[in-house]
Order: C-alpha cells, then structure tokens, then sequence
C-alpha cells in the first residue's frame, strides 16, 4: 500500500505535482523578471500606458511565485529557489533589450500560452490525484491569464 502525505495525498502524486509545479515556479519567475524589463525599457509612444501595465503585470506574477512556492511546500516538497535552477526548468526563456511595446506584448502573449498550457497539464494531473487545492489554483490563474491573453492579443491587432 502506498503512502500519504500529511493532506492525504498518495506521496508518489504529490511528488511529481510538485515537480510539475516546480516548472510552473521557473516558469513564473522568468516571466516576472521579463516583466520587470519590459517594465524599466519601455519606450515610445505608448509608454505610460504600457509602463502601468507592465507593472501590474509584474505584481500579479509575484504574488503567483509566491502561492505556486507555498503549493509545493504544501504538498511536502522543496520549490526551487536559484536562478541557474530557474533557467534550466523554465520553458519561458529570457527576453532581454525590449524597449518596443509591440514586440515586449507580443512576448506577453506567448509567455501566457505556455504558462496556460502547462496550468492545464498540471490541473488535469492534481485532479486524478484528488488534489483539489492544486487544481482549484490552477482553474483560478488559468481563467485570469485567458483573458489577459486575449487583452494584449488585442493590443497586437
């Protein structure tokens, strides 16, 4: 008979969850710092609007480094926590001298698609695993990012 953890998850689920996570977590984070850049480089015609937007995005995605870290914690696991360990996961690559809105929105967009996509994967995975604080997270940040996806598509048009 298998294990469980201290919530009652099978410990063989809660580990490769938490691996799972574990790229969403250098996922995120790489996400965060291009956020800040596009931040701090933008320039040109649209600039307040986008510096202001790419500032709430950044404190979004801090907060979801943050809650996606506890998860892993929560489910009896170490979060990673170096940038070599965050480049080597993360699918999110870096984005480096973006001063141009179109292009660092475009990267947004694309950066969103990959997050969404792994959410899925791991919502999926946390449900077969009767893990319903990993899939109801999931379910949330996925339901938010669709349609910060379809905003800055909208940008791009």
């Amino acid at each position: 008979m298998e294990t469980t953890n201290r919530i009652g998850l099978k410990e063989t689920e809660a580990k490769d969850l938490s691996a799972h996570l574990n790229t969403l977590l250098a996922d995120y984070q790489l996400f965060y710092i291009n956020a800040r850049g596009f931040h701090w480089n933008i320039t040109g015609e649209k600039f307040f609007e986008l510096h202001a937007k790419f500032e709430e995005l950044y404190n979004n995605l801090l907060v979801k480094v943050d809650e996606v870290a506890e998860r892993i914690l929560t489910l009896g696991h170490t979060p990673l926590h170096s940038y070599n360990d965050y480049l080597k996961a993360s699918e999110i690559k870096e984005a480096t001298n973006i001063s141009d809105g179109k292009a660092a929105v475009h990267n947004i967009v694309q950066s969103l698609t990959t997050l969404i996509s792994l959410q899925r994967k791991i919502m999926t995975a946390a449900e077969g695993a009767g893990d319903e604080g990993t899939a109801a997270l999931m379910s949330d940040y996925i339901r938010e990012q669709e349609k910060m996806s379809w905003m800055y598509s909208a940008y791009l048009k």
